[in-house]
């Protein structure tokens, strides 16, 4: 081996190996995030008690975190864009520990509400940046595939992770140990930061503040809409002029995006029929996935009578059987292409949440739980990948920011609408049963129902939307093949 031979060597090793850390990075920030929104899950019935709390006003634990997230998540990817991604990606990291500590140690229901909103704005300037790095460092196919495929599975499994983790520290320490355990990985990332990431190019430009505060405002009024319907009733003037305000603040939002000079939302990302319906159909997709993992441990806690750690183990058959898809995953997508994986795994987790609305208070976690959450494991384990990757597909490298932003934020907005949604249909249902636990029970079967409808959804969507575009793109690199194979004949 001669030693320049030997010098190309040792720096491709270098660089997979830089490459293997900044993905560890980047996954790490990822579960940092999506641990936050669940890590609380398990302990909701907990801070209930200690912060008197109803099971109504205990959402706005996770959707002060997830509004804020996701209001934010464009401006954070814009502002990554003109500041610099490293930049905004370290920012985004000390705000989140900062946030995180003020919330462990919250005396009151309004700081600790306030806190997690703080939360959710530092995940919003991180987790763009995040993602967005990703896709620069893995330029290459196979290895940006592969790296997404570990990436979706943070998402997707990080969730399940922090209800056995919150339920962990719960029982054993206390509710707000789940918001300390941010603080070393934190730490840890503040301190690689330096050393292994690299400040991408800055553009001039100017932050969209009019865009960021307008969504703000309409998905956190339309989701206090539907949690005060749950509460006071759809009569209410309160509930209908939150939703009115809601929707104006929504049509602003639009109409500022179309003449702002540079929007936080390029409207251009939607011309792509496929990008449009991944996100549309990831938006479906959380709203109903997203408020099953806030029923389920309240219902083996408050029905069958789990402890906080119980609740959470119960949950790790969908944990186990998810994580173990993301190694199925790459082969899958190479043999049968995004959008039929996507198609079959909805299929898979349809069938599984169906089969989970049959809970009542005379059921048992062994098989009626049991089971189901396997097929559902399943199925989310095939959906986060492809719907990631459609929602990046085609983006040029100056809207990687935005459109990243824009998988976060149909993720975020799926899971606080979703979850408002089906906190007023479980108002509604659980006050038909005279007994409180199987009442209890039945307000979280008729939810459970809702979820599948969403789920339902968002198959329509990726069969009207992106079936048809993956079809003629099929079409036209067939028609492709043939033009480069003739010329070279006729060559």
């Amino acid at each position: 081996m001669t030693v320049a031979h030997e010098r190309e060597v040792n720096l491709l090793r270098k660089n997979e190996q830089s490459k293997r850390t900044i993905l560890t990075m980047i996954v790490a920030c990822q579960l940092m995030m999506v641990l936050d929104a669940s890590v609380l899950v398990t302990a909701l019935p907990e801070i209930g008690r200690t912060l008197h709390l109803s099971t109504a006003a205990l959402t706005w634990v996770q959707n002060a975190y997830i509004l804020a997230f996701g209001g934010f998540l464009l401006l954070g990817a814009r502002a990554g864009d003109i500041l610099g991604r490293k930049r905004i990606f370290s920012a985004g990291i000390a705000l989140f520990l900062l946030a995180s500590i003020l919330a462990g140690l919250a005396p009151s229901a309004s700081l600790l509400l306030a806190a997690r909103a703080l939360q959710g704005l530092a995940a919003a300037m991180a987790t763009p940046s995040a993602l967005a790095l990703l896709s620069v460092t893995f330029s290459e196919a196979r290895e940006r595939t592969k790296a997404i495929a570990i990436y979706s599975a943070a998402t997707g499994a990080g969730g399940s992770i922090g209800l056995i983790i919150g339920g962990l520290l719960t029982d054993v320490i206390s509710w707000r140990a789940g918001m300390f355990l941010n603080v070393p990985i934190g730490l840890a990332l503040l301190l690689m930061i330096p050393r292994y990431l690299r400040e991408t190019e800055m553009k001039a430009g100017r932050l969209d503040i009019g865009g960021a505060l307008t969504s703000v405002i309409g998905m956190t009024a339309l989701a206090f809409g539907f949690v005060q319907a749950a509460s006071v009733g759809w009569k209410s003037p309160e509930v209908w002029g939150s939703l009115a305000l809601g929707g104006i603040s929504l049509a602003a939002f639009v109409w500022i995006e179309m003449r702002a000079q540079e929007p936080i939302t390029p409207l251009r990302l939607f011309a792509s029929r496929m990008r449009s319906g991944a996100y549309l159909g990831r938006l479906l997709l959380i709203c109903g996935n997203y408020p099953i993992f806030f029923f389920v441990p309240q219902y083996l806690q408050n029905v069958l009578h789990f402890d906080a750690l119980e609740a959470g183990l119960a949950i790790m058959p969908f944990t186990v059987v998810q994580f173990a898809m993301m190694y199925a995953m790459p082969s899958l997508v190479t043999r049968f292409g995004n959008v039929k994986v996507l198609i079959a795994g909805l299929g898979i987790a349809i069938a599984g949440t169906s089969w989970l609305t049959f809970i009542s208070a005379d059921s048992s976690f062994f098989p009626d739980l049991f089971f189901p959450l396997i097929v559902m494991g399943g199925g989310a384990g095939m959906i986060f990948q492809p719907f990631t990757t459609l929602g990046l597909s085609g983006v040029d490298a100056k809207d990687a920011g935005a459109a990243s932003g824009m998988v976060n934020v149909a993720h975020q907005t799926g899971a606080s609408l979703g979850l408002a949604v089906l906190i007023a249909v479980f108002e509604a249902a659980s006050r038909e049963s005279a007994s409180s636990i199987a009442s209890f029970a039945h307000g979280i079967s008729v939810s459970i129902w809702g979820s599948v409808i969403f789920l339902t959804a968002s198959l329509v969507v990726v069969l009207i939307m992106l079936l048809p575009a993956d079809k003629a793109n099929a079409v036209r690199r067939r028609e492709g093949t043939r033009t480069v194979v003739s010329k070279g004949r006729v060559s």
